[in-house]
């Protein structure tokens, strides 16, 4: 195991230092303890690869608190695969529910953009009319 300063295990890791003090205030990373000389925080290797870890989570959406638990199931030896699935269908059905309002939304700006000749009067706007006057129960699409 090799110890490394926060400046390398940030660049390691492709994280700014103030990410990776951020991960630590998080509880996502432990925060080393400061050597007697020099002052610097050492952080062994398997820092790097639980940057990369919760870099990658979050890339496909995890939060923060999600990775957290994902991250202590991985250190874990009597966790069982049943509940990172688990979690993972979670978020798939998340995204599958974020999807479905953004293509609401797509729907209603699409009905929008159709109904305005785009030239004359503001008073006569079709979209700032439609925006006015819409029950907030009634979808524009």
């Amino acid at each position: 195991m090799v110890i490394v300063r926060i400046s390398e295990t940030a660049q390691a890791a492709g994280v700014g230092v103030e990410t990776v003090r951020f991960y630590e205030r998080r509880g996502l990373i432990e925060q080393p303890a400061k050597p007697t000389f020099g002052g610097h925080r050492r952080y062994p290797n398997e820092t790097v690869e639980r940057i990369r870890f919760i870099r990658r989570s979050q890339g496909i959406g995890f939060s923060l608190r999600e990775i957290g638990e994902l991250l202590s199931l991985r250190v874990d030896p009597e966790a069982d695969c049943s509940v990172a699935l688990g979690h993972t269908q979670d978020k798939l059905a998340e995204v599958d529910r974020k999807i479905a309002s953004l293509q609401a939304i797509k729907a209603a700006l699409e009905v929008l953009v159709q109904n305005c000749p785009g030239r004359g009067a503001i008073s006569k706007c079709s979209i700032i009319d439609a925006l006015a006057t819409a029950d907030e129960s009634v979808e524009l699409a």
